[in-house]
């Protein structure tokens, strides 16, 4: 019997390059794409094997100045819109954004996925690779803003951290006391 092949095409419908121009074809009729020819195997494993250049950013380009201002003032322009329906009665200060707002925030985060704060009548549940995550993300913080902080700021992080650390050792501690035994019960099989 004689094999039929069938002729595989792929056609590139994005609208835009990665460089953010508009392709040719969209503006057009749609060409149908030609299919290039394939690259002995080694030249893809050395392709696939070699990092990138080091004098090429990984990922799209930045943002220039000018586009980097004028979203920085159209958020500014959202913002102020976004206030005055929300703040009622009070002042944007109260809501601002500031470094003990994140650490708080971060710190209610890592109580949830520990399971110690949750839902009134929910269930709680433990997240331990999540918790362990954002501990580790507010003793990066901690760690990188060293020499940086008032003494208060830094007094919230060690008392965070100190808390979230005791609470993640305290409840993989009970996890493993509660295996061991369920390994010890009659059986030795976990329930």
């Amino acid at each position: 019997m004689a094999e039929k092949k069938s002729e595989f095409v792929v056609t590139d419908k994005r609208k835009f390059t990665a460089e953010g121009e508009l392709r040719p074809e969209t503006q057009g009729e749609e060409r149908p794409a030609q299919k290039p020819p394939d690259p002995p195997a080694a030249a893809v494993s050395k392709k696939e094997a070699a990092p990138p250049p080091a004098d090429q950013p990984a990922g799209p380009p930045a943002p220039s100045a000018a586009e980097q201002q004028a979203q920085n003032d159209a958020y500014r322009d959202s913002g102020k819109n976004f206030e005055q329906a929300a703040f009622r009665g009070r002042t944007p200060q109260d809501y601002e954004m500031n470094f003990e707002r994140l650490v708080a925030s971060l710190y209610m985060t890592a109580m949830m996925q520990l399971g110690l704060v949750h839902e009134e009548g929910q269930q709680p549940v433990a997240d331990l690779l999540g918790a362990k995550q954002t501990i580790d993300t507010i003793g990066l913080l901690q760690e990188k803003t060293k020499g940086n902080l008032s003494d208060q700021e830094q007094h919230l992080l060690q008392n965070c951290l100190y808390e979230l650390r005791m609470g993640f050792v305290e409840l993989t501690n009970a996890l493993a006391r509660q295996a061991s035994s369920d390994l010890s019960a009659p059986g030795g099989k976990p329930k």
